[in-house]
């Protein structure tokens, strides 16, 4: 009978020390989170210098070219375009045109665009992305009128912007 006390005294034992170990403690905390926009754009640093200075006789100057820069984007947000002006005007019968490639996960390049001191549309439908490497071609024209020009700068700015 002792022996059926004590087998007793030790099971009780043991499942009381058993569900002290099981018992469960527990913490609620309450997360806030949010997701903003992000509209991030950067380029890869300035182009060379554009110099129009060959021509075909009998056939107006040959325009100049460079596509050595990039730009990169990120975007949270639909339906967004890129835009382009410059900070003054281009002297008369001279011509700086941009094109910027397009993201590869949406938006349309408008192609050759000349610039001004008006924003213009460079790439539209521009869709959720995160794209870097993407061409920036710069044209430099100018017409037999436009005589001898110094070299001078512009600066170009491109903005992100609701498309």
């Amino acid at each position: 009978m002792r022996v059926v006390a004590a087998i007793i005294a030790v099971l009780t034992l043991f499942l009381w020390v058993s569900s002290l170990t099981m018992a469960a403690n527990t913490a609620n905390q309450t997360v806030t989170f949010e997701v903003t926009a992000i509209n991030e754009v950067s380029v890869s640093g300035d182009p060379g210098d554009l110099e129009v200075n060959t021509a075909t006789a009998g056939s107006e100057p040959t325009a100049d070219t460079d596509a050595t820069t990039t730009w990169a984007l990120t975007t949270n947000q639909s339906t967004k375009k890129m835009t382009g002006s410059i900070d003054e005007a281009m002297p008369a019968n001279v011509t700086l045109q941009v094109n910027l490639t397009a993201p590869t996960a949406g938006g349309s390049s408008q192609g050759d665009v000349t610039l001004t001191t008006s924003d213009a549309d460079l790439v539209t439908s521009i869709a959720t992305v995160a794209e870097s490497g993407l061409t920036i071609t710069y044209t430099l024209s100018a017409t037999v009128d436009a005589g001898v020009v110094a070299q001078d700068t512009r600066t170009v700015t491109l903005t992100l912007t609701d498309g």
